[in-house]
């Protein structure tokens, strides 16, 4: 009884974030480069929102799914970019426990939405490449609409119910965060009371989101390279290849850097580390999507030239 009420006498409220306050002389050239990289990510990726939107040969279901990617990856750097820049020349870096826990609920379910997502575009190239005759029919606009609006409330939930936990834990000291933002490990590092309960929904989430989406991507590219492996002709395997390259390409490295933040082990001394896979997949990928999607997608070339000849044309 006597724990429980220290423990509630001396709760922690506000939390302080340390971002990259361990290289106080590059403060400028670091707000400069996270500047840069939000300012493309948002506008990169709204131009291929607006391209697709726009352009007529773009309204496939391939399309349909990169569409949302790119509003995903805009909303998903803007949970924690902003807040990040501005503490860059605040002295207190602080952030209140109520909105360290919305940050974490918005940052997750973006994230875990982006994992199902991804298993979704995965299964839209089976289908292609697979079974191209039924394509169309398969991938319908209504199973587009669900799927896409499944792996949103998939991933609202899965992060509600962490949140739930984390509400209950309890912060008695100390409260200095060593990262950019709110992220679960360094806040259940930070509590005094048993986390056991949020571990577990940590588990099973991953095991639902992570491994199960794995599991449908791995499943789909399985049954494309053995179909891509019957064709014929080298100008056949090719492209075939190529339109699955780059969703191959952002897989990759999107689930890379979160298996090395989440599921490989940190130790003091690997946190410097974890802090810059944590800007790889938050900051990074979210910015070179559009590139990686754009530059080998002949498609979306041809409507970029389609839409710069129509430009040119009103000008003259």
């Amino acid at each position: 009884m006597a724990i429980a009420d220290e423990r509630n006498s001396t709760t922690v409220n506000t939390f302080t974030l340390l971002g990259f306050s361990e290289f106080p002389n590059l403060r400028v050239l670091l707000f400069s480069i996270f500047l840069g990289i939000y300012l493309m990510t948002v506008s990169w990726n709204l131009g291929l929102i607006i391209l697709i939107k726009m352009d007529s040969h773009l309204h496939a279901p391939m399309y349909f799914f990169l569409n949302k990617l790119a509003f995903l990856d805009i909303c998903y750097v803007s949970t924690t970019a902003p807040k990040m820049l501005s503490d860059f020349f605040q002295e207190q870096k602080s952030i209140s426990f109520l909105g360290c826990a919305m940050q974490y609920l918005f940052f997750a379910s973006v994230g875990l939405t982006e994992c199902c997502l991804l298993a979704a575009m995965a299964y839209d190239r089976y289908a292609a490449i697979c079974n191209p005759l039924l394509y169309m029919a398969t991938m319908s606009p209504t199973l587009c609409v669900k799927m896409v609006a499944g792996s949103c409330i998939a991933g609202f939930f899965g992060s509600f119910f962490q949140m739930c936990a984390l509400l209950q834990l309890h912060f008695c000291g100390p409260n200095i965060i060593n990262h950019y933002f709110c992220d679960l490990p360094q806040l259940m590092t930070l509590s005094c009371s048993d986390t056991f309960v949020l571990q577990v929904i940590i588990s099973v989430v991953t095991v639902v989101f992570g491994f199960t989406s794995v599991l449908v991507i791995m499943t789909s590219y399985g049954h494309i390279v053995a179909t891509i492996l019957k064709i014929t002709s080298a100008e056949g395997r090719y492209k075939a290849f190529n339109t699955c390259a780059s969703h191959l390409t952002a897989v990759t490295l999107y689930y890379g850097s979160g298996t090395f933040v989440y599921l490989c082990p940190s130790p003091d001394d690997s946190v410097n580390q974890s802090k810059l896979a944590s800007v790889v997949y938050n900051v990074v990928i979210p910015m070179l999507n559009p590139l990686i999607y754009s530059l080998r997608n002949k498609e979306i070339k041809d409507a970029l030239n389609r839409w710069k000849k129509r430009i040119l044309s009103q000008n003259h």
